[in-house]
């Protein structure tokens, strides 16, 4: 079992159905539990996503809104475009504004889990590259 399985496997807020929606935005296997839709008088989404090892969304921006990541489990990275990343942990928060340029992934040894809270639209841009994710700490 790899780093963090079963955490992100039982979480609270459940683990959800393959994500193949998105398949194209992300390299690796994610998993969708799909919280709040936004409908009528509510104007945001909020799902959990759950990354396997090595999973990582591709570089996206959000439009007309915001995104908010509670972490729930394991450990990932979040980078903003010209930034170093970020070593995400259970218990981090993470506000990302309207129009920046950001990923968000599992580490390379570790399952990781979020809530994301997002509001408004995204916009999906290119892959974070192999050699670009080899290059973070702790994934050796």
């Amino acid at each position: 079992m790899m780093k963090n399985e079963e955490a992100v496997k039982n979480d609270l807020f459940g683990f959800g159905d393959l994500n193949v929606a998105f398949t194209k935005y992300f390299t690796g296997d994610s998993y969708l539990n799909g919280l709040v839709a936004p409908t009528g008088e509510i104007d945001i989404n909020v799902s959990n996503v759950n990354f396997e090892p090595g999973c990582r969304n591709n570089w996206h921006i959000h439009h007309n809104g915001y995104q908010i990541l509670l972490v729930t489990a394991g450990e990932g990275w979040y980078q903003e475009a010209g930034q170093p990343a970020q070593l995400l942990k259970s218990g981090d928060v993470i506000v990302i504004k309207p129009g920046v340029k950001h990923w968000h992934g599992a580490t390379n040894d570790s399952w990781f889990s979020h809530l994301a809270i997002t509001k408004g639209t995204s916009e999906w841009l290119e892959p974070v590259s192999d050699e670009e994710y080899a290059q973070l700490g702790g994934n050796d």
